[in-house]
């Protein structure tokens, strides 16, 4: 099968080519794609709404169709897949890879089943450095018959896959305190680029979330705010942002995991909005990101009662993926699972149901299914049978080829690891963060109490790297569960001190305690929430409070400024809560 899908994807990379004014490829002996050596298609004009790969009722372009018609069923299928693969090399053998997909390498695993897309993490062994993950990109692009789809989960703040390779851009809720969508713009933009000069294509973000519950245990701080219309302005920006630099966006988790108690990665939460709440609070952000052409809206392993009353989870629900993103909403680019390892999709169906019931929903690209093979075979079995019609197999290949033809990924050239150099943690790029960083800065108690004086000790579990930013402070660093040594410590310093700056970050019992202990000494005490500010109202005895949202570097070095006078704090609370 390799011979006519290889020349008709040549033929596919040379139409786009050439409709974008390069010449196109020469055809080649080599197994893997012909790639052009001058830059992929500028992206869109920032003044400019980008539009989606596809629109509902437009044909497909010559280059889609002829690539279209040349894939075999075999082919087809594993345009749908976007699996997890092993090891930090693309010809290096990984026995996790053996065990789940029966080859070693993760060239040899893309050359058996031909996926769509494969996704990176760190915990998988991908991610060891910049030229290791140009290399690894680089190598799964040409064992690929037709360019894939690499993505990454790089939001920022607490899911931050790539870690200390990329600027450390504060999270989501940073960005929303703000209130100006260009920060979400520039943020979006700066990670999109480094992202792209790793060969990485796609981010799965910005998260769409309306964070309206506080006890949210997955989302909180991954959330913009709790404000739809706001929080609707940020994903749109940050789409825009993610186009500027060339790399595709996912709008998640439709149809909106703002408002649970229960993690969808361990269990399976449920939702009892109504349809008009839904609409009012849920949709804004999806709508939004779909007028702004989103390349993917990835699905929430949530059940809605009031929209299914079924009990299935939304990504196996064909009135919520089908009745209200593609016919309510008009979206019409590629639909994605959440993780398909997560408890939250297993609770009913086996894995291999669940990656057919998901396509029969109106799912077009199924991400990490835990039984690789079982779910592959499934699939393929129910096309075969006509239980998913040949035609709407192909509507879901069309799609993943449109993202493609529409993000550049079918002519893009290979990554290089000193352009990677140049762009990873640029100046540049540090610069824009740091601004963004600062007017995130939000005084949620005592702002007339600012700047502090005296002698500082600075402790909690970023005590040791604020108070480095700090003139002639004194650190006293816990870990993030602070223990009953380390909160003594704290208390026997804080008696030659004129303020205790506290440090916190989602505080459970044992950070509530290190700050209780620090107002029992009656010193002046400030909080630096680093987290979600929801924990503000759990601590007591504090006289001043910071939200800096993240415990990035430049979150940090923003809530030194607050401190010092130099920065007065402009952010607004983008969540309700009371400060106590």
């Amino acid at each position: 099968m390799a011979g006519p899908v290889r020349a008709v994807a040549l033929l596919l990379i040379a139409i786009v080519t050439a409709a974008c004014g390069g010449a196109p490829p020469r055809a080649s002996s080599s197994p893997s794609p012909v790639r052009p050596s001058t830059p992929a298609p500028p992206s869109p004009s920032p003044s400019a709404t980008p539009s989606s790969p596809s629109s509902p009722g437009a044909s497909p372009s010559p280059a889609v169709s002829a690539a279209l018609a040349a894939m075999s069923v075999e082919d087809k299928v594993g345009q749908l897949f976007m699996p997890v693969l092993y090891g930090p090399r693309a010809g290096a053998a990984h026995a996790e890879n053996r065990a789940r997909y029966g080859v070693g390498s993760p060239a040899e695993v893309v050359e058996k089943y031909r996926p769509g897309g494969v996704i990176i993490f760190p915990w998988a062994g991908n991610v060891e450095g910049a030229s290791q993950l140009v290399a690894l990109t680089n190598g799964l692009q040409k064992a690929s018959k037709i360019p894939l789809i690499i993505g990454a989960d790089q939001e920022n703040g607490v899911v931050s896959r790539l870690g200390s390779l990329v600027t450390d851009v504060p999270g989501s809720m940073a960005l929303g305190a703000t209130g100006d969508p260009a920060s979400a713009r520039t943020a979006a933009r700066v990670t999109g680029e480094e992202l792209r000069a790793v060969g990485v294509n796609l981010d799965f973000a910005p998260v769409a979330d309306v964070n309206v519950n506080p006890a949210n245990p997955v989302i909180g701080s991954r959330s913009y705010g709790s404000d739809p219309e706001r929080v609707a302005a940020m994903v749109g920006a940050a789409v825009d942002g993610f186009h500027e630099a060339g790399v595709g966006a996912a709008a998640k988790h439709f149809p909106g995991h703002g408002d649970t108690k229960v993690d969808s990665h361990s269990g399976l939460p449920v939702i009892r909005h109504s349809r008009s709440e839904w609409e009012r609070l849920d949709a804004p952000p999806f709508e939004e990101a779909a007028r702004r052409g989103v390349d993917i809206v990835m699905s929430a392993h949530v059940v809605m009662p009031k929209l299914d009353p079924s009990g299935d989870p939304a990504t196996l629900s064909k009135p919520i993926l089908t009745g209200l993103l593609r016919d309510k909403l008009g979206y019409d680019g590629v639909v994605s699972t959440d993780a398909l390892d997560m408890a939250g999709v297993r609770e009913k169906y086996g894995d291999a149901e669940v990656a057919v019931r998901a396509v029969l929903a109106g799912v077009d690209l199924l991400l990490m299914p835990p039984d690789f093979r079982a779910a592959h075979g499934a699939v393929l079995a129910a096309v075969r049978s006509g239980r998913i019609s040949g035609e709407r197999l192909d509507r879901s290949v069309t799609r993943l080829l449109e993202l493609k033809e529409a993000r550049g990924i079918l002519t893009a050239p290979a990554a290089d690891a000193d352009e990677a150099a140049e762009v990873l943690r640029s100046a540049e790029h540090r610069k824009a963060v740091q601004g963004v960083a600062d007017r995130s800065v939000t005084a949620v108690k005592g702002a007339d109490r600012l700047p502090v004086k005296g002698d500082v000790l600075v402790t909690g579990p970023a005590g040791r790297r604020l108070a480095g930013m700090l003139d002639d402070a004194t650190a006293v660093g816990t870990g993030d569960t602070p223990t009953a040594s380390e909160i003594a410590r704290a208390r026997a310093a804080a008696a030659r001190a004129d303020t205790v700056v506290v440090t916190t970050e989602d505080a459970g019992p044992a950070q509530t305690r290190l700050v209780t202990a620090m107002a029992a000494t009656g010193k002046k005490v400030v909080v630096v929430s680093m987290g979600a500010p929801y924990e503000l109202t759990r601590l007591r005895g504090y006289d001043i409070a910071l939200a800096v949202y993240a415990d990035a570097d430049a979150s940090l070095r923003a809530a030194a400024k607050a401190l010092t006078g130099d920065l007065a704090p402009e952010g607004r609370l983008p969540v309700g809560l009371e400060a106590r």
